[in-house]
This record gives structure tokens, C-alpha cells and sequence, in this order.
């Protein structure tokens, strides 16, 4: 591997491992709760996660250039959740634009099995073929839109695997509950778990990541469960410590607990 491109992904992954925090999610929800002042969202959380996924509109005005944690850019979108379709992305951010905000790695959303999969898959290709000459990273997103029935394993892992074969040096993906292990086994580069829709309790969350871990995930890309949790910083300490520490669940809500009982006082 290319000097550049091993120095980038050890610092999104030191010691392998990752924290990512999506805030890229006003790109096709517009004023998402929670997120509606990204720097206000971001700014207690930023010591725990090991890396901000976002779009190039929100890292200039929301994310101070003199004190970041590194910065995956979101480059694909032009669709909106009213529109007719979330699967007709388009690339939206040239190779000199990258380059020029200095960002760590980039991110693009694949399709796999809908209307649009090869446009979203060539989206891919493109990004890689851009990318790789200047040893930045391209993550691949499998998003499977309004169709949250696609998340069975069978389908993450066809998904995951074409994006690895398409040059994804990682790949992004839902937790599933069955064979979530065969996904991670299945794709020749790191998966990282996607949080999805937010869950109901916090304990919730911190199982699937869990679980998630244990089958052989390198980490997690959680955004609406950190920052529209009731205890945003609680949550986070207490991923980190599954994801960087591998604490049990127990001893994960122990903290969450501690921290929450700590915000308080």
C-alpha cells in the first residue's frame, strides 16, 4: 500500500479501530433534529470519536479548520427524501475540491439491487479511479434507501463484497442481527457498522455494536444514536470504550451510567 494512503488510514483507524461520526445526514433530510447547528452537535463529542463524516458545505462552516478531528467528505448526493427516488446519486465533488480541503478520505453510497445500481456503482468506480493516484481512501456506503427490509445478511454481504471489488479501501454497512458474520467474512476490506434508524434505549445500541465487534467489524459510523440521544456524550464514552477498549456491554452502560449521573451534577 502506498505511503499516503497507509498514513490516512491509520489515522482514521489507529490501531485498526474506528469511531466515525456521520453529520452528512442534511444532504438528503435537510434540517435533521438534532443536527439543525451541526457545530453545536459536533462540539462536545469531537474528543471521542476518531473522525467526522461530512459534506463539503458543513466541514467549512461548521468545523473549525484549526482544531479537527480527521474528515471523511460525503461526495455523493442530488436526491432528497421527497424526491422520487434516494438511489439516483450522482458524484457531487471533484478530485481537486478533495485535495484541496485536505481531507483524510471520502465517501460515496452504493445502491446495490436498485434501479440505479449500476449509475451508483459507477459512481464508485469513478471516485476509486480519481482517488487512488493521490492515495486518499474511498468508503463505501451501502445504503439501501426507504427499503430497510434489504438488510438481511445474504444481501450486505453481496453488496459489501462488489464494493470491495470496485476498489472501497472500507466499506460501511448495516449490522444484522443473523449471519452478520458471514457480511464481515465475505469482504477482503474492513466493514464498519452503520447506525441506521435511531433505536429506542441506549442499552439497545450499545448491543448491536457490540455484537457487531465481536463478529469482526473494525468499528462503527454512528450518528443519529450519539447525537440525538438524551445523553450524547454519555453514549459516546461508552462506544468508544467497546469499540477502542473492548468492554463488555455491561460494563459499557456502567459508564454511560457514570457519565450521565456525572452531567447532572
Amino acid at each position: 500500500m502506498d505511503w499516503g494512503m497507509e498514513n490516512r488510514l491509520s489515522q482514521l483507524m489507529p490501531k485498526g479501530k474506528c469511531f466515525f461520526m456521520p453529520i452528512d445526514h442534511g444532504y438528503f433530510q435537510g434540517p435533521t433534529t438534532g443536527l439543525e447547528k451541526p457545530a453545536d452537535a459536533v462540539a462536545p463529542l469531537m474528543k471521542y470519536v476518531d473522525a467526522i463524516f461530512c459534506t463539503r458545505g458543513v466541514l467549512r462552516s461548521a468545523i473549525d479548520p484549526r482544531n479537527s478531528k480527521p474528515v471523511i467528505l460525503r461526495v455523493s448526493g442530488c436526491t432528497s427524501m421527497v424526491g422520487k427516488d434516494l438511489a439516483n446519486e450522482e458524484l457531487t465533488t471533484s478530485i481537486d475540491e478533495i485535495i484541496r480541503l485536505n481531507v483524510q478520505a471520502v465517501g460515496v453510497s452504493v445502491f446495490v439491487g436498485s434501479d440505479y445500481e449500476k449509475e451508483t456503482l459507477g459512481n464508485l468506480s469513478t471516485l476509486v479511479n480519481e482517488c487512488e493516484p493521490y492515495g486518499i481512501p474511498v468508503m463505501a456506503v451501502t445504503a439501501v434507501g426507504k427499503e430497510i427490509e434489504k438488510r438481511t445478511s445474504r444481501y450486505l454481504a453481496l453488496s459489501c463484497r462488489i464494493a470491495a471489488e470496485l476498489g472501497a479501501k472500507v466499506v460501511k454497512t448495516y449490522w444484522c442481527e443473523k449471519d452478520f458474520d458471514k457480511v464481515i467474512n465475505g469482504c477482503p476490506v474492513p466493514v464498519i457498522i452503520a447506525g441506521g434508524p435511531k433505536c429506542d434505549t441506549e442499552l439497545e445500541v450499545l448491543e448491536f455494536v457490540h455484537s457487531g465487534m465481536q463478529s469482526g467489524a473494525v468499528g462503527i459510523n454512528l450518528g443519529r444514536n450519539v447525537w440525538q440521544s438524551p445523553h450524547p456524550v454519555a453514549i459516546a464514552k461508552a462506544l468508544r470504550a467497546i469499540i477502542h477498549e473492548n468492554v463488555s456491554v455491561k460494563k459499557a452502560k456502567e459508564l454511560f451510567d457514570e457519565e450521565k449521573r456525572n452531567a447532572r451534577r
